[in-house]
């Protein structure tokens, strides 16, 4: 999969797919993509991260109490 990083716009290959959507874990291993080689892995902040169209990450995969909040009538 691939997402971008809103600090600087650049697109990034997620490496480990079930840290994405591990909604205890805040970091995900990545590694830009540019330039003509891969790039070397990195660690990633979710909260970074946006699909390529500019959407936020779901709150489903960043924060483990997101279904704590009461329903609206």
């Amino acid at each position: 999969m691939f997402l971008k990083d809103k600090r600087n716009g650049h697109m990034v290959e997620v490496l480990g797919m079930n840290d994405l959507f591990n909604l205890y874990r805040q970091d995900i291993v990545g590694r830009y993509l540019f330039g003509e080689e891969a790039q070397e892995p990195e660690t990633f902040h979710k909260l970074d991260l946006l699909f390529l169209s500019g959407e936020v990450l779901p709150r489903c995969w960043l924060d483990p109490e997101y279904r704590d909040e009461p329903l609206p009538n």
